[in-house]
């Protein structure tokens, strides 16, 4: 079976490598991000707010740090907003945080807003412009639900017509202009255009954790048991996913993958391995 191997993306400063990475992404441009603290949360324990730091690296190398006072967080998921403000999300809603689940800081790292966007949260996306992207998994199945970054819900996609209720939004790919997702249990492949009507392609490729997709091509990382690291390859028809070709993901060096973390944009899929302080990248367009 082919493999193909992960690009080196963007690595956190060494610098910062004695904090602790709480969590990571990389924006719709294509920067990375972390959010570090000094130490990390005891398990179990109720945690006190805490400071942080907001660390994003762009293109060219440079990093920008933004510290963050008062972060809730336990397991944060994390997002950068266009104006240069900061997302921050935990990913489980506990009662007594309702109302406080997200924060939003400014470009000065001041909190600005928070809001709750349901527990249960297995992606957290921004797009272009600015709109929170949220995929929840199936302890609280609610789908895919597009918010804006003041706490107004824009959009609620709870089942695919025809299809099924979206019970685990395994796959979520947020470009600047489109979202695509692949959900359990049937694993269709949706186009979600906003203020469109929601395109749905019938697929075989059983529980992937990333999509990327480039003109009409698309390729799917993950699966069950030994297919974790499976790159499944298909082309799009109006109404199907077609199969094409499969291989498998390796990391830079041609070793194989492990525990990773995986974030989809357009063409490209982001992936990140222990110690989190590096990002590598597959894409599609390549």
């Amino acid at each position: 079976m082919r493999k193909t191997a992960l690009v080196p993306h963007a690595r956190l400063p060494r610098t910062y490598h004695s904090r602790h990475v709480l969590g990571s992404t990389v924006d719709a441009f294509g920067a990375a991000h972390w959010l570090l603290a000094d130490r990390l949360p005891d398990p179990g324990a109720d945690l006190p707010p805490y400071d942080a730091l907001f660390v994003s690296v762009h293109d060219d190398g440079g990093a920008e740090v933004t510290e963050l006072s008062a972060v809730r967080a336990r397991w944060p998921h994390l997002g950068r907003l266009p104006d240069g403000g900061f997302v921050v999300a935990s990913s489980r809603a506990r009662r007594y945080e309702d109302g406080n689940q997200v924060q939003v800081f400014d470009a000065l790292g001041r909190e600005s807003w928070t809001f709750s966007v349901g527990d249960a949260i297995e992606h957290l996306l921004v797009d272009a412009a600015g709109d929170l992207w949220v995929g929840h998994f199936d302890e609280n199945p609610l789908g895919i639900r597009r918010w804006s970054a003041t706490g107004q819900i824009h959009e609620v996609l709870d089942h695919v017509p025809g299809v099924a209720w979206i019970t685990d939004c395994y796959a979520l790919n947020v470009s600047r202009s489109v979202a695509w997702a692949c959900p359990y249990t049937d694993f269709p492949l949706l186009e979600i255009r906003p203020d469109q009507e929601m395109r749905v392609r019938t697929n075989t490729v059983r529980g992937a954790k990333a999509v990327a997709v480039h003109g009409n091509r698309v390729a799917f990382l993950g699966g069950y048991g030994e297919d974790h690291d499976r790159l499944a390859y298909g082309e799009l028809t109006e109404a199907s996913v077609e199969p094409t070709a499969a291989g498998r993901l390796t990391l830079p060096a041609g070793t194989p993958l492990g525990r990773r973390r995986v974030v989809g944009r357009g063409s490209r899929i982001y992936v990140q391995v222990e110690p989190y302080t590096a990002w590598c990248v597959f894409d599609l367009s390549g």
